[in-house]
């Protein structure tokens, strides 16, 4: 969950992660102490989009109108947003509707952003995303693969950026997202409880520690936060110029790898590209390995897998053998081999086992 969190934070072209799991795990406290490892970001100031001071295409329209006539813009630096989308939010909430206040005091018709413009350059967290009504997770999902939010409200037309990463959370046991929802994130993983008893032992201290005193926790936690945070700067800056390179064999390996396991479409193919080079520039690599396509390719290909409900193999199996299969074939042959002695041995003892017909009896119909 931390690693899909933070390739996300290295190249937010990534496109999200969905975190699935027990309840009481810390899905959310992780995503909600995310911000705390980004840097303060340079605004426009007083500028409801977030905009940028100095690139167009991030900025709001009020931003843009200024930038072009050549005057100057004041800035202010200010934290990295996340906002919290709430499960009773409208549509008119999460895009924007026409400012009601202004246009009755003023007469003119005005734009009153919404969550998405809140939440421009930063995060955008949806708890119990499984339980939102899909057409706004659609809408959500739009605005966060193409980075704009187009809205068209009583005669008022208006598009702004909308580029934030997009994190849901949620149980499985309450319900499942369709297919065509789970495929518009970049990254999936499931939480489980965590049954080692030191882990879990720590885990609870921490947490009463926290409670008894919370800014001594903070302090001690600094200097660790501080070194990642300038990793995750680092890295972030690195991806936007010349990145780390990723060789063809690795490309056509990755799209064997995906063909194989029967993806729709070509994201899975684009998710696995991107987050194995956000995986090699976080990690300090020169270029990108075999072992980077290994270590992502279970957070982005799980969740596209057609799902088999007598398949008696989960995802990640599924995933880890077709990797085998296509960098190893002699090695996934002797593996196949072994599994059809073990299922021939065990069919085997089954009949050994299995009670014998008593002297007499009656065995069938004679064969011809």
């Amino acid at each position: 969950m931390k690693l899909a969190l933070l390739l996300n934070v290295v190249d937010q072209s990534i496109g999200g992660v969905l975190i699935m799991g027990d309840r009481g795990t810390g899905k959310s406290v992780a995503v909600r102490a995310l911000v705390d490892l980004l840097p303060n970001m340079e605004v426009v100031a007083a500028d409801a989009f977030n905009s940028h001071p100095n690139i167009p295409a991030l900025m709001g329209p009020d931003a843009q109108e200024l930038y072009s006539s050549g005057n100057p813009l004041p800035t202010a630096l200010v934290p990295t947003p996340l906002v919290e989308l709430p499960l009773g939010a409208t549509e008119d909430r999460i895009c924007g509707t026409i400012d009601i206040e202004k246009a009755l005091s003023a007469g003119v018709k005005a734009f009153e952003p919404g969550l998405l413009a809140k939440a421009n350059r930063g995060i955008l967290y949806v708890d119990e995303v499984n339980l939102l009504d899909d057409g706004l997770v659609d809408v959500v999902l739009d605005s966060a693969a193409s980075g704009i939010n187009t809205v068209e409200r009583e005669g008022v037309s208006i598009q702004h950026p909308a580029k934030f990463i997009m994190i849901g959370s949620g149980n499985p046991q309450e319900g499942e997202l369709r297919p065509q929802l789970l495929d518009r994130f970049g990254l999936s993983v499931a939480v489980a409880t965590m049954q080692d008893t030191a882990v879990r032992t720590q885990m609870v201290l921490d947490r009463l520690a926290y409670e008894s005193d919370p800014d001594a926790m903070s302090a001690a936690a600094e200097v660790e936060q501080e070194a990642l945070r300038v990793r995750l700067v680092q890295a972030a800056t690195k991806v936007k110029g010349d990145g780390v390179p990723l060789s063809r064999e690795l490309r056509i390996i990755i799209s064997e790898i995906c063909s194989l396991l029967d993806i729709d479409g070509i994201r899975g193919d684009i998710t696995v590209n991107r987050a194995a080079r956000a995986l090699a520039v976080f990690e300090g690599a020169d270029e990108v390995t075999l072992e980077h396509v290994q270590r992502v390719l279970g957070l982005c290909l799980n969740h596209r897998l057609r799902k088999d409900p007598l398949s008696t193999i989960d995802t990640g199996t599924k995933v880890a053998l077709a990797f085998q299969r296509i960098t190893d074939p002699d090695r996934a042959k002797k593996e196949e081999k072994k599994r059809q002695a073990a299922v021939a041995a065990a069919k085997k003892a089954e009949q050994a086992a299995a009670p014998k017909p008593k002297a007499g009896a009656w065995g069938g119909l004679p064969s011809r």
